[in-house]
């Protein structure tokens, strides 16, 4: 971030007025990683709260599933609110709702009212997403963009796992943990308060077209129906089982800490060699290591903590992986006219397929055990896997010059949405 905030600072003068400062595009990042934290803890908290108040597993499914659906308004309704009150009053106003998702978690074990609360939570969290990263696209120039949102990205991966790890250290006869939540969510709100970043012009509208969006790339459309429930298994279910099984609240906090590494550790590489060849590879790739991810974390389920840590670290960052190299391959292949329409139907079909899969898998757990996500993930990764594999068998392979740039992306970040909310630059690419 140093290096960045140099060159912008060095840009922002009278020849260019209109860059933004260090402190102006920090203040947006420095929001969502609180957020972060918030969003981490409440996720290892929900399922480890629900499991010592007695409550079934199904509950904490069927609250994942919700939280999802939340999202999937988030991504239909967010243009509206941005078109209608800005940018920065859009942040604010989601920023609330947070808030008072947090404080009826607070308030304590009733399943219903979490419910809905996480409803409105998944609502709120995928807006504040869509203003942020718009935001941020508007603020900055293409040179330095993929490095801004790279950090973005992990700023908020690295939130995520802080949050998990704090759980460890409260107390779950109090309500410290949503109240934490709270403050968090509201400490977000000052860095962007008092932000001097220009707001971005209004939004276009952005429609959903699974149709245009197929024809343009069959494997990214795919990538991101597979990925939405992939992430929702490996990322959700996982605080989940282990607090079914046994493992104790320190124990959940340190697997769901873990997680977000194996993002670090995978997406990088990942991203270098799909820049070098054909991504398709480097999916297939990614999805065969999540299919023996989900076979091992099965077959040594319950082992020690240090061996389901390495586990998870590996299924988690191969399934994110999925979510950027799907991301990359689409927009590789999509014409200047077509972003906008991609973009929107790709992250609908993210927030779709998060819905769906977790209402399979909590149908699926009074019968068969809190583990039956297991087999859910591996067998759509199983899916994705052959598709992608015939797909290729159809088609020759794209030639590696038309391929983009890779940017390491979050599954539990909604896509990015610079195409949704502006013009974008670049070549008409190849179509697969």
């Amino acid at each position: 971030m140093n290096r960045i905030a140099t060159e912008i600072l060095h840009e922002d003068g009278p020849e260019n007025p209109g860059a933004a400062s260090l402190v102006a595009i920090a203040s947006v990042i420095a929001a969502m990683g609180l957020i972060a934290i918030g969003n981490g803890l409440l996720f290892a908290y929900i399922p480890v709260q629900l499991n010592a108040g007695g409550f079934a597993p199904a509950w904490a499914g069927a609250i994942l599933t919700m939280l999802s659906a939340g999202g999937m308004a988030g991504c239909l309704l967010t243009g509206l609110i941005v078109r209608r009150v800005g940018h920065a009053r859009a942040f604010m106003t989601v920023g609330a709702l947070i808030i008072l998702s947090n404080v009826a978690i607070a308030a304590g074990v009733y399943p219903i009212v979490w419910t809905a609360a996480r409803t409105l939570y998944g609502f709120a969290i995928c807006a504040m997403f869509i203003v942020a990263q718009s935001w941020l696209n508007d603020a900055v120039e293409n040179h330095i963009r993929g490095r801004v949102m790279a950090a973005f990205y992990v700023t908020y991966e690295v939130g995520l796992g802080v949050g998990a790890f704090l759980l460890r250290f409260m107390d779950l006869t109090t309500d410290i943990a949503p109240v934490a939540g709270v403050a968090f969510a509201t400490l977000a709100l000052l860095p962007v308060g008092m932000t001097r970043l220009p707001p971005p012009p209004p939004p276009k509208s952005a429609s959903v077209a699974f149709r245009r969006a197929w024809s343009i790339s069959p494997v990214g459309v795919a990538g991101m129906l597979a990925v939405g429930g992939l992430s929702m298994m490996v990322s959700g279910f996982t605080p989940i089982h282990a607090a079914a099984i046994g493992y104790s609240q320190g124990d959940v906090a340190l697997l769901l800490f873990a997680m977000p590494v194996g993002t670090l550790l995978f997406q990088i590489p990942f991203g270098w060699i799909s820049d070098r060849t054909d991504r398709r590879y480097v999916i297939i790739t990614a999805s065969a290591l999540v299919v023996l991810g989900g076979l091992a974390a099965s077959r040594f389920d319950g082992s020690a903590l240090p061996l389901m840590m390495l586990i998870y670290v590996v299924w988690s960052g191969c399934t994110e992986s999925i979510y950027s190299l799907s991301s990359a391959h689409a927009n590789d292949r999509a014409d200047k006219d077509d972003l906008v329409p991609l973009a929107s139907t790709m992250l609908f079909a993210w927030s779709l397929s998060g819905c769906i899969i977790p209402a399979i898998a909590t149908t699926l757990t009074p019968v068969y055990g809190t583990g039956a996500f297991m087999w859910v993930a591996v067998v759509i990764a199983i899916v994705f896997c052959l598709f992608v594999g015939w797909r290729i068998a159809r088609q020759r392979p794209a030639p590696v010059s038309a391929s983009g740039n890779f940017s390491p992306l979050a599954a539990q970040a909604p896509l990015p949405v610079e195409l949704a909310f502006g013009s974008a630059e670049g070549d008409a690419k190849e179509r697969s």
